[in-house]
């Protein structure tokens, strides 16, 4: 007897391999043959447990643009999808009632040739506006077809938030009178406020010139000490950022879950302000 991907093969040459059923398609109503695991993460859940968390109540989608580029000496070029693993954590626990899409990564750099802004810095990936606006569209498409009633979007760069606000209301436009809506929520992205609160609570800066400061540099920490060079800097003597040291290390990673907690609330604010509206 032929394996079943081979008969299936034949039948595509013959032109009627859609009469043949796919055989590695699951019954969309089975129950869950495992215990169910503790995330808000989308992509590290099983399309059971998506499917379980919506039914339970999970009806709001957290979609975040974050990118891959040059952010100076210290940091990695996914500074913003580090930081984003943090705060759509807490955003989406503080809700209760939402999951986060997988991390948009790419998003625009600068131009790519010639280059422009970070594509002037091996490691960035840059992509057109309308390739990101595009890859939003679809990924915001995908969710309103599964269900989802609400829809956030937020970025942690500057150069995301016009594409995410023009994509908000577009499809709003487009889908006017349907069950789903998009949120393009512009608190998110505040780092004045991120400034203002660290300033508050004492700790003062003095800009180096880096596309780095201690509010990001702790956030990092927060979420994987790695991704800053944490032991690098100690041995060589650069662990401090903007005049702000970064030892003892715990209490930076203390103030960089104060920030996450701080934007999370925030941000957390005006979704329910904008899904109440």
């Amino acid at each position: 007897m032929k394996p079943i991907f081979a008969i299936i093969a034949a039948g595509a040459a013959l032109g009627f391999a859609a009469a043949i059923p796919d055989p590695v398609k699951p019954d969309p109503n089975m129950e869950n043959p495992i215990p169910v695991l503790d995330t808000v993460f989308i992509e590290d859940m099983t399309w059971i447990e998506v499917r379980d968390a919506m039914k339970s109540g999970k009806d709001t989608v957290i979609v975040a643009t974050g990118g891959v580029e040059q952010n100076g000496p210290y940091l990695v070029t996914g500074k913003h999808n580090v930081v984003l693993k943090g705060t759509t954590r807490a955003i989406a626990n503080q809700l209760g009632n939402a999951l986060v899409a997988p991390i948009i990564g790419f998003v625009p750099e600068g131009d790519i040739d010639p280059p422009s802004l970070h594509m002037h810095y091996p490691g960035t990936i840059s992509v057109t506006e309308e390739t990101y606006r595009a890859l939003v569209t679809d990924v915001c498409s995908s969710l309103k077809q599964h269900g989802f009633k609400n829809i956030v979007l937020i970025g942690d760069s500057g150069g995301n938030q016009e594409g995410l606000k023009d994509v908000a209301a577009k499809l709003n436009a487009a889908w006017d009178g349907g069950a789903t809506k998009v949120h393009y929520i512009a608190e998110y992205y505040d780092f004045p406020a991120v400034d203002a609160f660290l300033e508050k609570n004492g700790i003062e800066q003095t800009p180096e010139g880096w596309h780095d400061d201690f509010g990001m540099t702790a956030t990092m920490m927060a979420v994987d000490r790695h991704s800053v060079r944490t032991d690098q800097r100690i041995e060589a003597g650069k662990a401090s950022i903007n005049g702000v040291e970064l030892e003892p290390i715990k209490e930076t990673i203390k103030w960089g879950r104060k920030v996450i907690n701080f934007r999370a609330r925030k941000t957390v604010a005006a979704v329910k302000k904008a899904i109440g509206s």
